[in-house]
């Protein structure tokens, strides 16, 4: 069986129904449905998006206390073509566990005669492997591929036959995408939830053309958000954090113009814009948008942007940057002509 094909077939199965690594510590596997389980994955705290312990995916738990929460917060998109990994290998199974899963496979016969005699010769005739390395039984764990649960493009890349690693022991050199910090990191990447970004406009209801229209964002809602990705069993972990940096406000219309010139608003001690406050009518706004026409009958979709600056530090020391995010909203916004009035 060509190694791809296997790899949809293994991948496809942990998908649906994923078999448990059992350890002292507890076991993680699989993917996360509507409870944050998968089979018969054991928990470790609530799996809900808003805070404590879940698992998600394979032996990856996410703690996501530190995130954003709400039901108006989303995830970031990074603003060049880097995306997590689509798919790495960590430990999936004990010896015992290995052994409940392939035999019932070559039983069925349902990967062909040769495949399962190539199988069988290499987790328990000796070649490398003798009767799933059960005399090992606690003393390391069968690794394998685990895929981003979204199937992205290269999500069949990690091709490896199940291996074996001795606890306190690297994987094989030649293994491309083990489990690492750096990969936590990435991993977790995805799982970053940030505040939608509808800003407060002054005037509120309607603005009027040529009139300056002040905006601003509530800077509490808007501090570093985190969230830790670790592999119990190997005791790794990183944390990847974001922070706010810029707001970046499209107006909608080419009949605009914005403030600062590049729509660009620099968040500064938390501040992102500056609530209008009476007496200020004559001021520039730090941040905001002048409209030169009317929206007519209709609106302006305003698109309002946060960026965020995203960094990670691993449990080994390591850490560096990740790419920006972005996550913004779109709202509606209604000019009107001035209205002159007539003596």
């Amino acid at each position: 069986m060509p190694a791809v094909n296997q790899l949809a077939r293994v991948a496809t199965a942990f998908t649906l129904v994923c078999v448990p690594l059992l350890t002292a510590q507890a076991a993680y596997a699989g993917g996360r449905g509507d409870d944050g389980t998968a089979g018969q994955t054991q928990e470790t705290g609530n799996a809900s998006d808003d805070g404590t312990l879940s698992s998600k995916v394979g032996v990856i738990v996410y703690d996501r206390s530190k995130n954003g929460s709400g039901s108006s917060v989303g995830p970031v998109t990074s603003t060049t073509p880097w995306t997590p990994p689509a798919c790495w290998y960590a430990p999936k199974y004990s010896p015992a566990q290995l052994k409940a899963y392939l035999e019932p496979i070559w039983e069925a016969g349902s990967t062909g005669d040769q495949w399962d005699s190539q199988q069988r010769d290499r987790y328990v005739n000796g070649h490398p492997y003798k009767d799933f390395n059960q005399d090992k039984d606690g003393k390391g764990y069968w690794w394998d591929s685990y895929v981003n649960e979204s199937f992205p493009p290269g999500w069949d890349k990690c091709t490896e036959p199940i291996f074996w690693v001795d606890k306190g022991d690297p994987p094989p050199a030649n293994v491309q995408n083990a489990v690492t910090p750096k990969i936590l990191a990435e991993l977790a990447y995805n799982e970053i939830r940030v505040p939608s970004t509808k800003v407060t406009l002054a005037p509120a209801n309607a603005t009027k053309v040529n009139l300056p229209t002040w905006a601003w964002l509530d800077g509490a809602q808007f501090k570093p958000v985190s969230v830790t990705a670790s592999v119990p069993v190997l005791g790794i972990s990183a944390t990847t954090t974001a922070e706010p940096v810029s707001l970046k406000i499209d107006p909608g219309t080419s009949d605009a113009e914005t403030y600062p010139a590049t729509g660009v608003c620099q968040i500064n001690g938390g501040h992102i814009g500056e609530p209008y406050a009476k007496g200020k009518a004559n001021q520039t706004p730090p941040c905001g948008v002048k409209y030169l026409r009317s929206s007519g009958n209709g609106t302006y979709p305003l698109k309002a942007t946060i960026t965020w600056k995203i960094h990670w530090t691993g449990s080994d020391g390591t850490g560096d940057n990740l790419p920006d995010g972005t996550f913004g909203a779109t709202q509606n916004v209604t000019v009107q002509e001035i209205q002159a009035v007539n003596r």
